[in-house]
């Protein structure tokens, strides 16, 4: 099996904006949707964007992709990397929700090439979580 990461961003629209629980919903509901398909995945609300990180074969990250583009709590998404990878970054997470760090921050208001965005995104996105994460 091949094995992709894509990553996005989309704007958050209503509740979903700032409300804790359309935020859970969407955990709890993609935590078990991903886990059925065999997606890890990294969600990042900040400022009324969500940015996200997949990780799967591709039939399954574009069955997933679809689910999201017809969910009516995203809007505008845009793909900013979309490639093969050897490995999974999030291997213990089917859904992880991810707080903004400074770095992460920075980024996002940094305007870059969405590519380079993207790139940059999954490796500060999986730096946040194997802190807030760590191995007992």
């Amino acid at each position: 099996m091949s094995l992709f990461r894509l990553v996005f961003a989309s704007n958050a629209v209503g509740a979903a904006a700032e409300g804790l629980l359309p935020l859970i919903d969407i955990i709890g509901v993609s935590n078990a949707n991903n886990r059925r398909d065999h997606v890890t995945s990294a969600l990042l609300r900040h400022d009324g964007r969500f940015f996200q990180v997949m990780e799967g074969a591709r039939v399954d990250l574009d069955r997933t992709l679809n689910r999201i583009r017809a969910d009516r709590r995203h809007d505008d998404l845009r793909i900013l990397s979309d490639r093969a990878v050897d490995a999974r970054l999030f291997t213990d997470c089917a859904m992880a929700r991810i707080d903004a760090t400074p770095a992460l921050e920075r980024l996002i208001c940094a305007g870059l090439a969405p590519q380079k965005t993207g790139l940059m995104l999954e490796q500060l996105m999986a730096e946040a979580h194997r802190v807030a994460s760590p191995i007992a």
